[in-house]
């Protein structure tokens, strides 16, 4: 009787002890492929194609002409002078960088649709498409600035600096860079969301 019941305890000593290691297997193995989030990336891929698209137009239509007095006699009365966005090395910047997140766009809306039918995409593409968004975050939110800041002193002038306003005069001009500067400012924030859908994308991966 003796030995059989410390063979029993010897059993369940086992059993608790591999217990929890059993449980600890199963908590640690995978339940399915990681989640593909790519619909979405595809999604805000397009509308950040749109919001360029429609930013580089506004800009590029950015011009006006108006006739001002002289105080000379005829026909020296009045001068044309045009606004125009090619005027300006701060706007320029900002259409370079409008048309190279175009092309951008367009090349990772064929990667995500290529990855959109994929269980699982690696790793690897989730943490270049982490640094290339991040990449043209930098690029475009520095145009964006840039250009906003001359489009403020254009509506608001400078007084320190003897700069005067210019959309007083330049009403149509102004719009058009105002309307690019702030859909530009969108475009920033899409592809920071893209930076954000693709790094949790990549967490959760990890748990799989």
């Amino acid at each position: 009787m003796a030995s059989t019941d410390v063979e029993l305890t010897t059993t369940a000593t086992e059993s608790s002890k591999t217990a929890p290691e059993a449980g600890y297997t199963s908590a640690r193995t995978p339940v399915g492929p990681p989640p593909n989030y790519f619909r979405l990336d595809f999604l805000l891929r397009l509308l950040l194609l749109a919001s360029a698209v429609s930013s580089l137009v506004v800009l590029v239509t950015s011009k006006q002409t108006k006739s001002f007095a002289t105080g000379l006699p005829a026909p020296f009365a009045f001068v044309e002078r045009d606004a125009k966005f090619n005027y300006s090395p701060a706007f320029i910047y900002l259409l370079v960088a409008l048309a190279v997140t175009c092309l951008y766009s367009i090349i990772t809306i064929l990667s995500s649709c290529a990855l959109m039918s994929k269980p699982a995409p690696a790793a690897k593409i989730l943490f270049t498409l982490i640094l290339t968004d991040t990449l043209m975050v930098g690029i475009l939110s520095s145009a964006t600035g840039t250009a906003g800041a001359i489009a403020y002193v254009g509506l608001k002038g400078n007084s320190h600096t003897n700069w005067n306003k210019i959309c007083n005069n330049y009403g149509k001009f102004c719009r058009h860079i105002g309307s690019s500067t702030g859909v530009s400012l969108f475009a920033s924030i899409i592809l920071v969301v893209l930076v954000l859908v693709s790094a949790y994308s990549l967490s959760k991966r990890s748990y799989h």
